[in-house]
């Protein structure tokens, strides 16, 4: 049977703003990263929603609340954390290597982790969330690094997301036999 995930990026936030790599540090959602999850809310509001998660980054939290308004309680998990840039975290954008889908081990000499290994971490956390009973509809709020990551195991990113991947953006997947397809990309309107 087919099932369904909404793996929505969290709303912009300050470092997003400032062009400052995130990772596993935090900032806050600006008054527009607050308005993209409201604005996704709409789209999520149509949604009979089993299960919500979120990663334990407070950004993450704070648009999942928005985008739940309270209307089911949700899981905290780590497993679908932003990727670690290590060093670089709080640094500005621009020392990200230019091509960085290929050089994924880039960060691991600077204490950061290897984008395989953050696909591989997103993979099996989405795939047992989504292999539970009852896990029919669920949202999970994660990042744009982890998420493409989970992306490109399945999908050419590039042809699912020709712009990029804005705040608060959601991607739909169909799974079923382990396995993820693309069905839809929701942006909210801003």
């Amino acid at each position: 049977m087919k099932k369904r995930l909404y793996l929505m990026r969290h709303g912009q936030t300050l470092f997003n703003l400032r062009h400052k790599i995130q990772g596993h540090c935090d900032s806050p959602l600006t008054e527009l990263g607050k308005q993209q999850a409201l604005s996704s809310k709409k789209f999520i509001d149509q949604i009979n929603l089993d299960h919500a998660y979120s990663s334990t980054s407070e950004r993450a939290v704070d648009t999942l609340e928005l985008v739940l308004d309270g209307r089911l309680p949700y899981t905290r998990l780590k497993t679908v954390k932003e990727m670690n840039f290590g060093a670089f975290e709080g640094e500005s954008e621009d020392l990200n290597p230019k091509d960085r889908m290929k050089q994924h081990d880039f960060f691991v000499p600077y204490g950061g982790e290897d984008r395989l290994d953050v696909q591989v971490r997103m993979v099996n956390a989405l795939t047992n969330i989504m292999n539970q009973t009852d896990h029919e509809n669920v949202l999970v709020v994660s990042h744009a690094g982890a998420s493409m990551g989970f992306l490109s195991k399945w999908h050419d990113p590039r042809e699912i997301l020709p712009n990029m991947f804005p705040n608060g953006t959601v991607l739909i997947f169909d799974f079923e036999d382990n396995e993820f397809k693309i069905h839809d990309v929701f942006y909210p309107e801003m």
